[in-house]
């Protein structure tokens, strides 16, 4: 998510000077048997029904003890940080950061690591992405919260009056787009095979990652080394490029625009619209009824794989200077049990960290929602990543390619560019 790296990334200077936060904790005998925890989510993510029923089951089952849910906004949250984690009073006890943004806090110590609760916290069955990105050193610090998946809605019928078939890997979706591009079987003005806008990339990165590609890579000594002048990145490079140029209308929209491709979408002018399964509630309940879209993950090399998306959303941890880690621990599990990560799913409509409770989302998209979420992985984990995306980094890149560049010139150039960036 962006949007929120930029805002983690305003502090990142700030906050790595905050190394006294801790390196750890692990619950000692020496903790009091009851306390007030206070637990940090961010705006609406978490859904009413689920904050009561954590509150009420915390206290339920720790007599003397209560449980807070706390709303924070995203603007100013870094800064708040700052001051509330190093503090032993005035610290949350588990506090929600956006999975892009995690390492800015599992780099310096402020959150304790979850590794002797993994398995009760999911296990294998947490989002393997959202994994990595609560992980640093070898040490696992923030769960993955929940996630937002990037799918792929397309027109059913203009498919079919264009006598082309569904595609089923994503060489096959590639081709098709163009083909509907060309082919526009209802003569819109303004239609477009598929929406690839530069200004999207977490779609574009679908790509990259699919074809075994990445923006970089730490080698044995712990250093970034860039790998989009890699064969598998620029593969991937060369498919983006090919369609921003071949199969679709929309290469230069604007942020504005993407909010509206729903619209375009049910108006006939795109074929293929790579949206975050939420968009469902926006494509007219009419065209769902009458069977012309149709929804799936973002395919794979193979018939039958889905491809690796990104996926935004969030990780969750427990501040290292809180004096409760026991029962922070106990909140945790209660936060990664069937009942709160269910209503993360059907209130929220997020898939939720634990996929092993996904099955509670509602809605035509839940299924390949979640096999994408299976798949997804995230940006570089470290906290330079968030001051590069908050300098325009993502966007000058994809647009680059989306204009035609040569694409090896501009992947060599963007590797030297993040080597320099990764390793400050």
């Amino acid at each position: 998510m962006s949007s929120r790296t930029q805002i983690l990334a305003l502090g990142v200077a700030a906050l790595l000077t905050v190394s006294a936060c801790g390196t750890g904790n692990t619950p000692s005998a020496a903790e009091p048997d009851t306390a007030n925890l206070r637990v940090w989510v961010m705006g609406d993510s978490v859904p009413a029904a689920a904050a009561t029923w954590l509150e009420t089951t915390f206290a339920q089952e720790h007599e003397g003890s209560t449980l807070k849910v706390e709303r924070q906004p995203w603007t100013g949250i870094v800064a708040k940080l700052q001051t509330s984690l190093p503090s032993k009073t005035e610290t949350p006890d588990i506090v929600e950061v956006g999975n892009t943004g995690a390492s800015t806090f599992t780099s310096v110590g402020a959150f304790s690591a979850l590794d002797g609760i993994y398995e009760d916290l999911g296990g294998k069955n947490l989002v393997q992405g959202g994994v990595a990105a609560g992980s640093w050193d070898g040490k696992f610090y923030a769960t993955p919260f929940y996630q937002g998946s990037r799918v792929i809605y397309y027109r059913k019928d203009l498919l079919k009056k264009a006598n082309i078939a569904v595609p089923t890997t994503m060489a096959e979706l590639n081709l098709a787009a163009v083909a509907l591009n060309k082919a526009n079987p209802e003569k819109t003005p303004n239609f477009t095979g598929i929406y690839l806008p530069a200004v999207d990339y977490h779609t574009q990165e679908g790509w990259l990652f699919t074809n075994g590609g990445n923006y970089a890579s730490q080698d044995a000594g712990g250093k970034w080394v860039g790998q989009l002048s890699t064969q598998e990145s620029l593969e991937g490079l060369k498919q983006v490029q090919d369609l921003s140029l071949n199969a679709t209308t929309y290469a230069s929209d604007s942020i504005e625009g993407v909010n509206g491709a729903p619209d375009l979408f049910n108006a006939g002018k795109i074929g293929f619209l790579s949206a975050l399964n939420s968009t469902e509630q926006l494509i007219s309940p009419a065209m769902w009824k009458n069977d012309q879209v149709g929804v799936m993950s973002l395919p794979g090399k193979t018939p039958g794989t889905a491809g690796m998306t990104f996926a935004g959303g969030s990780n969750i941890g427990i501040s290292a200077m809180s004096p409760n880690q026991k029962l922070s621990q106990e909140a945790m599990k209660l936060i990664f049990s069937e009942t709160f990560q269910s209503y993360l799913a059907s209130d929220g409509s997020w898939i939720p960290g634990n996929l092993s409770y996904a099955a509670a989302l509602t809605g035509l998209s839940s299924a390949a929602s979640t096999e994408a979420a299976a798949a997804s992985r995230l940006t570089p984990a470290t906290p330079a990543w968030g001051v590069a995306d908050s300098a325009g980094f993502s966007t000058d890149f994809w647009t680059r390619i989306a204009k035609g560049e040569d694409v090896t010139a501009v992947a060599k150039e963007t590797d030297a560019k993040l080597n320099d960036i990764l390793n400050k």
